[in-house]
């Protein structure tokens, strides 16, 4: 749960205010708002608005909405950027950076009309700043450091206001130093609620976003200068199996934003479920442009929410469909073996080495049954087990549970699905007849080519 600090003593060890772009009245910066830290990974139940305009808030897979306070007609927030340690998954922890202790930061959820007023403090060992992607906002506010406003420098605090203008998904992310600090996990979801509660009103509303790491095995801190070979795909920075399932009740109405802070698109799929988008980062896609899918294209910088009804019971795969993302702290150097007989080879080895083994030559699907010793701080490439065996996944992949009971507002993990009977695929046990094969020779048919030599450039 939250841990609160007050941040006038951080004040008095000597950390500067400094206004953003407008002036905020000496009283509004008398005392800042309380700062809110959270250290659980696990995904927390939705904060209910106390104060402000009412609204329906969302979860955040693996993550936290950040607490407020209402002040003169402002909605206040208080993000301090510093160095945090973010567990992956059992077994693996990062050195990142990120806001109020975590990588993501804290979801911000506002309502369409509001005043809003951030409060930035920077504990990162150089200059910030933040921008707001996807915000109608002043000029001065849209947190490009140089062109926008001065930099953040560490141990100062600035102060950003704007009227939270339409609804819609959008995030935060840094617009200084980006290379290092949005490889480091400096990212941040945001939700701007419609003005009326019941427009677009759904059951579940969950969010995440899309994160890529290089992080060797044994090491803590991720390789800024890494362009495209990532060994982590992460939802909000955690990797399957520690990424939480998305739990529905039967026949709720689903809302699931993405937001994509990585070197890539993700294709994103459902299982068992078709969807429509309804929502990007420019807005809500009318109704008449909605079309249905079981995958979304989540390009770089892009939001997408995907809505559908949860009409099937059963735990229903949810992942990106690029296959190397649903894999843990893989290398990209190792040879393929399929088919080599390295039988001899690997007898001669093990009496040199008796704790060797090879693998690949029949594939990789042993190594999600193998428990190998593993390098300090990593996870194996393929893990996860359900209730039949190795679920051999990793990375960009979760579970949405679907149950009959699951009681409204209620997602705690109900376990493993309970399959009626003769509703899982079984093996046959009958006859098998061999299969009739085609040769080539019997459909070869003499066909003529007549060749032309490229004339110029000496022949080639």
């Amino acid at each position: 749960m939250f841990s609160r600090r007050n941040f006038i003593k951080g004040a008095a060890q000597g950390v500067g205010i400094v206004v953003a772009a407008s002036a905020v009245s000496k009283f509004a910066l008398a005392a800042l708002p309380e700062l809110a830290v959270m250290n659980d990974t696990k995904t927390q139940p939705p904060l209910v608005p106390s104060s402000g305009l009412p609204y329906n808030p969302v979860v955040t897979l693996n993550g936290w909405s950040l607490p407020w306070r209402i002040k003169n007609g402002w909605k206040e927030f208080h993000l301090v950027a510093e160095p945090v340690v973010r567990e992956f998954a059992p077994g693996m922890k990062a050195h990142l950076w990120g806001y109020n202790g975590q990588s993501p930061g804290p979801t911000i959820e506002v309502v369409e009309g509001e005043k809003v007023r951030i409060f930035v403090t920077n504990r990162l060992p150089e200059h910030t700043t933040i921008h707001w992607h996807g915000q109608r906002l002043p000029n001065g506010m849209d947190g490009v450091g140089g062109l926008n406003q001065p930099q953040i420098k560490p141990g100062k605090t600035f102060v950003y206001e704007f009227e939270a203008k339409r609804s819609g998904t959008f995030m935060y992310h840094p617009h200084a130093d980006e290379m290092v600090q949005m490889a480091m996990g400096m990212m941040g979801f945001w939700v701007t609620h419609p003005k009326d509660p019941n427009f677009m009103k759904v059951d579940r509303d969950f969010c995440f976003l899309l994160s890529s790491y290089d992080i060797d095995p044994g090491s803590f801190t991720p390789k800024i200068n890494t362009m495209l070979d990532f060994n982590l795909w992460s939802f909000n920075s955690r990797v399957f199996p520690g990424i939480d399932p998305l739990v529905c009740r039967q026949g709720d109405k689903v809302r699931i934003r993405v937001g994509n802070l990585t070197m890539t698109n993700h294709p994103i799929h459902l299982h068992g479920h078709e969807f429509t988008v309804t929502g990007t980062d420019g807005g809500w896609v009318q109704p008449s442009a909605r079309w249905p899918e079981v995958t979304t294209d989540v390009a770089v910088g892009q939001m997408r929410a995907i809505e559908f009804d949860a009409t099937d019971l059963g735990d229903w795969a949810f992942h990106c469909h690029k296959s190397h993302h649903t894999m843990n702290a893989m290398g990209h150097d190792v040879p393929t073996m399929i088919g080599v007989d390295t039988k001899g080879v690997s007898n001669k080895i093990s009496k040199i080495l008796p704790d060797y083994m090879s693998m690949g030559e029949d594939g990789m699907a042993s190594m999600g049954e193998m428990h190998m010793p593993l390098p300090e701080n990593t996870l194996p490439m393929m893990t996860g087990t359900g209730q039949f065996g190795p679920i051999e996944m990793g990375g960009m992949f979760t579970v949405l549970k679907i149950r009959k009971d699951q009681k409204p507002g209620d997602y705690k993990d109900p376990g493993p699905y309970n399959f009626p009977q003769g509703t899982v695929a079984f093996e046959w046990k009958g006859d098998l007849t061999e299969p009739q094969r085609a040769h080539a020779e019997q459909h070869s048919e003499k066909i003529a080519f007549k060749v032309r030599k490229p004339q110029g450039s000496c022949g080639h």
